[in-house]
């Protein structure tokens, strides 16, 4: 069985869990996680510990089990915590606009494109040029960063567009004069 499948969880104060058919369910005050776990997983709810057992010893059963771990622990710390991402846009004339549950994109399209906030996550606009994605969900967080950075994905020639915060773009050396 692998190391993170016998990690043993603790559940903070204030969150709640439940099983009910291989679904195991986390909740704190209006925010509610649930995932699926296979049914080759044995989870077992104590008072304040969460643990994760194999039910046979297949190699898919070793499998999952550290997989059923990792994401029941994303939850607990998703609802301790809560998870973030910093985008930054860099080009002249970039910028983003937080406009209520939208955010408008100025990156050297013709129009401002809008994108809708997914539900149970925020977005704040640190600066122009900046905004913070925070949510309880790991997963719809970095989803929803990574389709925002989609939009305009960093070149290697000048480095210009949207980029995770502190991300290191490789850059490439242009066209040289002939001689």
């Amino acid at each position: 069985m692998s190391r993170i499948g016998k990690r043993i969880l603790t559940i903070p104060a204030g969150i709640e869990a439940s099983l009910t058919n291989n679904t195991v369910t986390l909740k704190k005050g209006n925010n509610v996680l649930t995932t699926k776990v296979s049914p080759l997983v044995k989870v077992a709810i104590n008072e304040n510990t969460i643990e994760t057992n194999v039910v046979n010893d297949s190699a898919e059963a070793n499998m999952m089990v550290g997989t059923a771990n990792s994401n029941i622990n994303n939850m607990i710390v998703g609802l301790d915590k809560g998870y973030t991402k910093n985008l930054e846009i860099v080009g002249v004339g970039y910028r983003f606009q937080v406009k209520g549950n939208t955010i408008g994109v100025n990156a050297g399209f013709s129009h401002p494109v809008n994108v809708p906030v997914p539900e149970g996550l925020s977005v704040k606009e640190v600066s122009q040029t900046e905004i913070e994605i925070s949510g309880v969900d790991k997963q719809k967080v970095a989803e929803f960063a990574a389709n925002v950075r989609k939009l305009r994905k960093p070149e290697p020639y000048k480095g210009k567009g949207i980029r995770y915060k502190n991300e290191h773009i490789r850059r490439k050396e242009g066209k040289k004069a002939s001689k």
